[in-house]
């Protein structure tokens, strides 16, 4: 699996767009053609877990039709000749064409299960909803949770901040993130420790419930408590997936200046947070922030 030692360029950034402070980019988008951004980071140590047990080697997980957790899963088990499954949330309407995310998890060898809305919320509420899709002993499947929300991808995004340091004169004052479930948020946290500040940018509505799941993923992963890190809910742009032409407009605009490819899902809603935090002065002049690009791609094509 050399695939999963692989690690990301930190590039400075000089935009017109971030007055007053020096920015650099944690361009984990560029960790694998296919397995990238925090999904890599994620999938690190469960596919590692993987490799030397003959009784466990099928991951299912969950996901949506422009799932960059399942497209990254699916490249993943065929780069680890590890099967993998799929449940889709919404059933399949056959007279039009799947996503191309999702044509391509079926290309890499994903078996995938189109689910009723509710069906994909029992799997949400019930930890074990997802064995009725399996045929085999549930002892022999791995399962991860939506997004690839475990224990195991605190740990493995935890050590992005070493890649940060190492590149570094000193830690930066802050660490900013687009914040899902909040797993990548809790490594991070974890990772940095009291050595910097972490801000979590919501992509998703009504998640005030965050904080507790960030500190629920810290304690299973072994980490203490973490009080260096809050999370920003105002800059969701209406929810999951929904956009706004300002932040449109300002994901072309960040693009074309700076040659980095966002989407309109996570990752620009970030930078467009960082943009509006910087013309508000919540920061220092000077401050050092480095912005950590979560890949999640899949979103943008999703757009097109």
């Amino acid at each position: 699996m050399n695939f999963l030692s692989h690690s990301s360029p930190l590039q400075y950034v000089h935009s017109a767009l971030f007055p007053g402070i020096k920015l650099w980019v944690k361009r984990d988008d560029l960790l694998h053609p296919q397995v990238s951004g925090n999904k890599f980071r994620k999938l690190k140590y469960p596919l590692l877990s993987l490799k030397d047990d003959l009784h466990r080697h099928t991951i299912v997980s969950m996901g949506g039709f422009w799932s960059n957790h399942l497209h990254a899963l699916a490249h993943a088990g065929r780069l680890s000749a590890i099967q993998t499954i799929g449940l889709v949330r919404g059933l399949r309407d056959h007279s039009s064409p799947l996503s191309a995310c999702l044509r391509d998890c079926m290309e890499a060898g994903m078996q995938l299960h189109f689910l009723s809305r509710l069906e994909y919320r029992q799997l949400r509420d019930n930890p074990s909803a997802w064995q009725r899709w399996v045929d085999r002993s549930p002892s022999e499947y791995l399962w991860l949770p939506e997004g690839g929300s475990s224990s195991a991808a605190v740990r493995g995004v935890s050590e992005l901040v070493a890649e940060i340091l190492e590149e570094l004169e000193e830690p930066p004052e802050q660490i900013i993130l687009a914040c899902g479930t909040g797993a990548t948020l809790a490594g991070v946290a974890a990772g940095v420790e009291s050595r910097s500040k972490v801000i979590g940018i919501a992509a998703v509505q009504n998640t005030h419930y965050l904080p507790n799941d960030v500190d629920n993923l810290l304690s299973l992963a072994g980490f203490p408590p973490a009080e260096n890190f809050r999370i920003l809910h105002n800059f969701t742009h209406g929810g999951f997936a929904k956009t706004s032409p300002d932040l449109l407009k300002f994901c072309d605009e960040f693009s074309s200046e700076t040659l980095i490819p966002i989407e309109p899902v996570y990752t620009g809603k970030m930078f467009y947070a960082l943009h509006q935090l910087c013309l508000m002065g919540e920061f220092k002049p000077g401050e050092k922030i480095v912005a950590i690009h979560t890949g999640g791609l899949q979103g943008k094509r999703g757009f097109i």
